[in-house]
C-alpha cells in the first residue's frame, strides 16, 4: 500500500488535535469521528491534512493548490449551514478534478432530498411508505391516499432533526400542528409518511459498481414502555442519559434466516443503484411482524466512528477499521467522474 496525500474536509471547528491527551468526553463527543479517521489515516501511513470548512471555498482551494492531495476525504456534511449543500462542495472538487471519498453530487443531492428519493423508489417499486409533501406558507391538507398514523418530519434534514415522540401522529388536528412544527423549526417543507411498526435496522452498503452489503444492524428499545414508539428521536440517536435509562442499544440484528437477509441485501443494493450511489451509504429500513420491509432512508455518508454502526457492521465480517478506511479510499481514487472520461 502506498502512502497518500489525504485533505480531510471537516466542519469549521471540528479540526481533531493529534492525541487525545487532556481531552474531556463531552469535547469529544463533537469531532470523535473526525479524529478517529484522521488518526487511522495517519497510522496507516497516510499524510493527512484536515481543514475546517463552513461558508467559503477558499481553504479548500488553496488546499488543494498548496498541499496537492492524491484524494480528498469527505466529512462535511453542511456548507454554510445547509444540509443539501454538501453535493456542491463535491460538485467543486470535480470541477478541480480532485478524487474524493463518499457519494458523487448527484447521488447526494437525490438521497439528501427525501421526497425526491422516494419517487424515485417508488417509480422502482422499492417498497417505501406512502408520503405527502406539504410545503412552508402553504395550506396543510392530507391527501386521503394518507391514513393515521403518519409519521411527520423534515423533508431535507438528517440525524433525526427534529424527531420526537410527537412525530407520530394520529389525527389531522395533531398533523397540522406537527407540520407547522417542523416548518418552524426548519424553514423548510415538512413531509408525513405512514409510520410503520416494526423493527428498525440500518444496513451499510459499500462500493461503485460491485456492490457489498454488511449484516443487518438493529436499533433495540430494551427498557422502553410499551406505550411510547420505538423510533429514533434525536433523544435517542444522541442523548447518552436517555439511551442508558431506556436501555437502547444497537447490534447485529438477530432472528433473520438465510432468506431474508438476501432479500435484505439485495433491497439495499436495488436502493444504491436507484439513487445513483457511489462510495457508501446506510439504508435505513423497517421491517413489520409480517416480515414486509421498507425503505424509510437512504444515507449517503455516513457516520464512520469507530465502534458506530457502519464499522462496527463490517467488523463483524472481518473489515478491521483500517481495512474499511483503505476500501472507502480505494473507492474514491477508482470512482470514474466526468473530467476522467473525457
Amino acid at each position: 500500500m502506498s502512502s497518500l496525500r489525504i485533505l480531510v474536509l471537516v466542519r469549521d471547528g471540528h479540526v481533531p488535535p493529534l492525541t487525545l491527551e487532556g481531552v474531556n468526553e463531552k469535547d469529544l463527543d463533537d469531532w470523535k469521528a473526525e479524529f478517529d479517521v484522521c488518526d487511522t489515516l495517519r497510522h496507516i501511513g497516510h499524510e493527512v491534512l484536515p481543514i475546517g470548512v463552513y461558508d467559503d471555498l477558499t481553504p479548500i482551494r488553496e488546499a488543494l493548490r498548496e498541499f496537492k492531495p492524491d484524494i480528498t476525504f469527505m466529512m462535511l456534511e453542511e456548507f454554510h449551514g445547509v444540509v443539501t449543500y454538501d453535493f456542491a462542495v463535491i460538485s467543486y472538487l470535480e470541477l478541480m478534478q480532485q478524487p474524493y471519498t463518499g457519494c458523487n453530487p448527484r447521488g447526494l443531492l437525490l438521497s439528501k432530498d427525501k421526497a425526491l428519493s422516494k419517487k424515485v423508489l417508488t417509480y422502482h417499486r422499492i417498497p417505501t411508505p406512502r408520503f405527502a409533501v406539504f410545503p412552508a406558507g402553504r395550506i396543510i391538507h392530507r391527501p386521503k391516499k394518507l391514513s393515521f398514523p403518519l409519521f411527520v418530519k423534515s423533508a431535507i434534514e438528517d440525524a433525526s432533526f427534529g424527531i420526537a415522540q410527537a412525530s407520530i401522529v394520529h389525527n389531522d388536528e395533531a398533523l397540522v400542528e406537527r407540520v407547522k412544527f417542523i416548518h418552524d423549526k426548519t424553514n423548510d417543507d415538512a413531509m408525513a409518511e405512514q409510520y410503520i411498526e416494526g423493527r428498525e435496522l440500518y444496513v451499510g452498503v459499500i462500493g461503485n459498481n460491485r456492490l457489498q452489503t454488511f449484516p443487518p444492524w438493529e436499533m433495540l428499545f430494551t427498557k422502553m414502555p410499551d406505550d411510547i414508539a420505538k423510533i429514533a428521536t434525536r433523544q435517542v440517536k444522541w442523548n447518552h442519559k436517555y439511551q442508558e435509562k431506556h436501555g437502547i442499544t444497537t447490534e447485529e440484528a438477530k432472528d433473520l434466516d438465510d432468506a431474508t437477509k438476501l432479500k435484505i441485501s439485495r433491497l439495499c443494493k436495488r436502493v444504491y443503484r436507484a439513487l445513483n450511489m457511489s462510495g457508501y451509504a446506510r439504508m435505513d429500513l423497517r421491517m413489520t411482524d409480517k416480515g414486509e420491509i421498507f425503505v424509510i432512508e437512504a444515507n449517503a455518508n455516513p457516520n464512520i466512528e469507530y465502534g458506530e454502526d457502519f464499522s462496527e457492521s463490517a467488523e463483524t465480517i472481518g473489515m478491521t477499521y483500517e481495512t474499511l478506511l483503505q476500501k472507502i479510499l480505494n473507492l474514491g481514487l477508482r470512482y470514474k467522474a466526468a473530467w476522467m472520461t473525457t
